[in-house]
């Protein structure tokens, strides 16, 4: 495949040699004579590990060249891949003026080509600016996107030091795009490599950089605190570490990194409050751990403002313990919400068969009757109940009964569409069809089925 890369500094360079090492014909581009200069003498352009060998190697098989004409190398190339730098400004927002100079550097030469050709951005970016990008190019060119040329994301994770073995050993490649063609095209580029290759909405691959990089520095600065207490404590910090990472079903895994309602239980929140209370009587200061609950929190409230917002008094809550499978009501997150509610004056009817089953006994009942005393007056076994007298339905769960409720709507809704009165009947009304729903679990029946329907974070 013939390929242009934009920009000859650190992702540009690695790009260029390993394309090369894949075996496909490479032109970078640069405004600097001096890195062209140095990738057409076979040396690199940045301080890496095993780079120069590959871009020397690449260059006298004739595999990599290097030029500032931006025409010669488009209109000579498949694949334009746009490396460029994204620098952060004083406000914390990203210089795109080095992109958008490319696009309309692109433009001007698909401006008389009369094959499709893709753009592919590697350079960090926010969501939308594939967009803007096309844009550009369209009002350069002349041309439409999707049919002269294509966009796709395809965001870098490479770790300065390990760039050319992550470049060649990633965990996957993710790729992003309207376009079905410049997928494949992209999805071919990368034979070779013995990892999947991800193919998903183009926004979704803008945004993943960030929430990589920002995860891992999430886990620094958590590792960090957790050695700043351990060392007070004269425990082992790297040994704590190291078991934490030794259980992959729940500790590094997908366990819990599903974005939703607040945590709660007789476990996390307590535990949490402890590890604080150890740094705090130990003089330390810990921000990440310490702003956690706080975070709970204000997905608490975020709930509450979402049902406020509905501008209706009856609410109906199904699922009423912290998770699923449960009777556990202590520190339950939807209990806070309740309790808010009713203090506002709104009627709320409340649908959990475990709880009710419970009849609120030992440590349940104490924590409730703390919380909700006359709780036993709002909560009921029978989830048509709570439907038939709520115009608001909040999930809070994913227990059988309420997804069967869901089911059953979706099943009226089918025979529905179909015309078929008779089919409708024999299914009864839709008990559903004028009550807004407020998903607080992703449960996908209630996203596709119902007609009013507000997901929590999606």
């Amino acid at each position: 495949m013939k390929i242009s890369i934009f920009g000859l500094g650190y992702v540009g360079c690695v790009s260029a040699g390993c394309l090369a090492r894949l075996g496909h014909q490479v032109i970078g581009v640069d405004v600097s004579e001096t890195k062209v200069a140095l990738i057409n003498s076979g040396r690199a352009t940045i301080i890496e590990n095993n780079i120069d060998e590959l871009i020397e190697s690449a260059q006298k098989s004739g595999k990599l060249e290097a030029t500032t004409d931006s025409k010669k190398a488009v209109l000579n190339t498949d694949v334009s891949i746009i490396c460029v730098g994204t620098p952060s400004s004083k406000t914390g927002h990203l210089n795109l003026e080095y992109i958008y100079k490319v696009a309309k550097d692109i433009g001007l030469a698909i401006k008389n080509k009369y094959t499709f050709h893709v753009i592919v951005i590697r350079s960090t970016i926010l969501p939308g600016t594939d967009n803007v990008v096309a844009k550009i190019i369209e009002d350069v060119s002349g041309k439409q996107k999707n049919i002269a040329f294509g966009m796709v994301s395809n965001p870098e994770f490479l770790r300065e030091g390990t760039a050319v073995r992550d470049y060649m050993n990633p965990s996957f490649t993710l790729i992003g795009s309207e376009s079905e063609a410049a997928l494949n095209i992209v999805e071919k580029m990368y034979k070779g490599l013995e990892a999947p290759v991800i193919k998903t909405d183009l926004n979704v691959a803008e945004f993943m950089k960030y929430v990589n990089n920002t995860f891992h520095a999430l886990k620094v600065t958590f590792s960090n605190e957790v050695g700043n207490i351990c060392k007070v404590l004269n425990v082992d910090s790297y040994k704590v570490m190291e078991i934490l990472c030794m259980d992959k079903k729940l500790n590094l895994s997908s366990y819990y990194m599903k974005p939703g309602f607040a945590y709660g239980g007789s476990c996390l929140p307590k535990d949490l409050r402890a590890l604080n209370t150890l740094a705090r009587d130990n003089y330390l200061d810990v921000p990440v751990i310490s702003s956690i609950a706080r975070s709970n929190e204000l997905q608490k409230q975020k709930v509450l403002d979402i049902i406020i917002s509905k501008n209706k008094k009856k609410i109906g809550i199904l699922g009423f313990s912290f998770k699923e499978g449960t009777d556990d009501l202590r520190e339950s997150p939807i209990v806070d919400v309740v309790e808010r509610l009713i203090g506002k004056g709104y009627d709320i009817k409340i649908f959990d068969k475990n709880v009710f089953i419970s009849n609120l006994t030992g440590t349940n009942k104490e924590y409730i009757e703390k919380k909700i005393p006359h709780l036993q007056n709002l909560i009921t076994d029978d989830i048509k109940y709570v439907i038939e007298n709520s115009d608001v339905l909040v999930i809070t769960n994913k227990e059988k009964e309420i997804k069967d409720v869901l089911m059953e709507e979706k099943l009226v809704a089918v025979n529905y569409a179909s015309g078929s009165h008779e089919s409708y009947s024999e299914c009864g009304n839709s008990e559903l069809e004028d009550k807004i729903i407020i998903d607080l679990v992703r449960m996908d029946e209630a996203e596709k089925n119902i007609a009013e329907y507000d997901g929590l974070c999606w």
